[in-house]
């Protein structure tokens, strides 16, 4: 039986997903960050169509404010740029880039849980919303930056 490495995994991939390896890291990054900012938004979208409420408050604020369409691509095009330095960081300095990515990533979207939760003013259903679709990005995200940081020759 072989075992599985990010070696294996690049061999066996179709060809064009191995040209992923020769990509740059920030290029990489910005592509998984559109294609999650359009997939949380369409999740959002649907959301809004089921009769979600889309308002949503600050901490401190005195009532909810309306979440506008493109809202969700915007927040997740925003806190991505962190994502991406952290990822070209991680893939200079780190001896083990993509291990550590995914650790510090995806401990700190479930940190992120906690601005849905604590929203004030914010029905349930849309903390709902917002705690999922922080889940939503990253499952888009987080897999496509590791597997190039996998895959990273200093």
């Amino acid at each position: 039986m072989t075992a599985t490495t990010p070696q294996t995994i690049a061999q066996s991939s179709p060809s064009s997903t191995r040209s992923l390896a020769t990509w740059p890291v920030w290029l990489v990054g910005v592509l998984a960050t559109l294609a999650g900012a359009v997939v949380t938004e369409v999740f959002a979208l649907i959301a809004r169509g089921a009769g979600v409420p889309m308002e949503a408050a600050s901490p401190g604020a005195k009532e909810a404010a309306e979440i506008p369409v493109g809202g969700f691509a915007g927040g997740v095009v925003f806190w991505s740029i962190a994502g991406i330095v952290l990822a070209v960081v991680l893939a200079r300095w780190a001896k083990r880039p993509a291990r550590t990515f995914v650790v510090v990533t995806v401990a700190l979207t479930a940190l992120s849980m906690a601005g849905p939760a604590a929203a004030p003013h914010t029905a349930t259903s849309t903390q709902i919303v917002l705690a999922v679709s922080h889940v939503v990005a990253a499952a888009v995200i987080i897999p496509v930056l590791a597997r190039r940081l996998a895959r990273h020759h200093r």
